[in-house]
């Protein structure tokens, strides 16, 4: 298992580096202090897990998460984080992480969960799990949360989304609304932002 440390205290980065190197089916490939760095390592090393901290001097692991996953979405990345907060815990896993640990884990539990990881497991500790679950169970059905964003395009929006929907390319939408096609490149990209849908052919 390859590994990339994302970890601004340079000690405790040190340290947890030398524990997981003596696992003779773990290699620390790299160590990153910021959010620049992460992702700059982990286009050059393309590690097969990172282990990431939250806070970071130039950002968020959250940041970081977002930027590696867009590039290199089979990348598994677990938070190791002094923050215990509910909050940050769902943020980091609607962001794509695939674990989220308090640093106060024990070495032999942290080893545990990274072998989970290869196996396709998630790496959460049971009571964070709990959380999780209580968490997701009080959000409204994906047609709900679909029918919100999309009330709030304008109307022109409205209509970008309705050309999109038959399929038709920016150079068609521009000629039938009569507006540039960069003009239409813009509403599109507002308009999947507001989705959350990364490309037009999300739409469906």
């Amino acid at each position: 298992m390859r590994i990339l440390l994302v970890e601004d205290h340079l000690l405790f980065q040190e340290s947890l580096g030398r524990l997981l190197n003596a696992q003779p089916d773990m290699n620390i490939v790299g160590g990153a202090a910021t959010v620049l760095e992460a992702v700059t390592k982990a286009r050059q090393l393309k590690p097969d897990v990172i282990l990431m901290d939250f806070t970071l001097p130039d950002g968020t692991g959250l940041d970081a998460t977002r930027a590696i996953l867009t590039e290199f979405p089979d990348i598994q990345i677990i938070f190791l984080t002094i923050h215990e907060e509910d909050e940050k815990v769902f943020d980091a896993i609607r962001h794509g992480a695939q674990g989220y640990l308090p640093k106060s884990v024990t070495s032999s539990r942290l080893l545990d969960y990274l072998r989970g990881v290869k196996r396709g497991e998630a790496a959460i500790q049971p009571e964070y799990t709990a959380r999780i679950l209580k968490e997701f169970a009080q959000l409204p059905p994906r047609d709900d949360l679909a029918a919100e964003a999309v009330s709030r395009l304008t109307v022109r929006q409205r209509e970008i989304l309705k050309e999109l929907r038959t399929g038709a390319t920016n150079r068609q939408i521009a000629a039938r609304l009569v507006i540039s096609e960069q003009t239409v490149k813009n509403h599109v990209s507002r308009v999947l932002k507001k989705l959350n849908l990364k490309s037009r052919h999300e739409l469906g």
